[in-house]
């Protein structure tokens, strides 16, 4: 399983779509998003007594370390994650994986 990335994208909270939808034009075959919320807001909205929406979403996709490159990329540009407060990125080697539907992929 050492040929797999995942890659996790947490991003403002209404702008996911666009990106996964960007991230399979760039390779992705799919993409799990899950809703959560940050902490670090709370503490500039105490100090600072501005309002900073809170709402995340969080994106995950898995693919091979060969084509991973492209989706990052196009994940970076679709949500100008390079534009401070817009979101972070980020990969992680999986070591383990069961259950994926195409998985014929990282097997071969």
């Amino acid at each position: 399983m050492d040929d797999v990335k995942c890659i996790v994208a947490i991003v403002e909270r209404g702008r996911a779509e666009r990106i996964v939808d960007k991230a399979k034009k760039a390779g992705a075959k799919g993409a799990t998003i899950l809703y959560g919320r940050g902490t670090g807001e709370t503490e500039a909205k105490r100090f600072l007594n501005i309002h900073i929406e809170s709402s995340k979403e969080i994106i995950i996709i898995l693919a091979s370390k060969q084509v991973y490159k492209p989706i990052f990329t196009a994940i970076v540009e679709a949500g100008e994650l390079k534009k401070p407060g817009t979101g972070i990125v980020f990969t992680l080697d999986v070591e383990e994986l069961v259950g994926l539907r195409h998985r014929k992929e990282f097997e071969d």
